[in-house]
């Protein structure tokens, strides 16, 4: 079963993410500026991007083991695909 992953926008720069599967659910605080979603995400909304960006975190590893609070970026140290990879998600 696919994770449900809600985005809410707290102020311009930082969302709120819960993710819902497995009967359990997880939340995150994810700042990412104007500059991180135009990088990563081009045109798309910074909601899309997140979530799309989580996915991609979901295909890695559970969502227990995902941070807490991060900044969008932080995500390529982990995962250098990360930009390249997030582009295919986004079409």
């Amino acid at each position: 079963m696919m994770a449900r992953i809600e985005v809410t926008r707290l102020t311009d720069d930082t969302f709120r993410v819960e993710v819902h599967e497995g009967g359990g659910s997880s939340s995150h605080e994810v700042t990412a500026s104007a500059a991180d979603v135009q990088r990563y995400g081009g045109e798309v909304g910074a909601e899309k991007l997140i979530e799309a960006s989580f996915r991609f975190l979901l295909e890695r590893e559970p969502k227990e083991s995902i941070l807490a609070r991060f900044d969008l970026p932080v995500i390529e140290r982990y995962f250098p695909e990360y930009p390249r990879e997030i582009r295919g998600k986004l079409d």
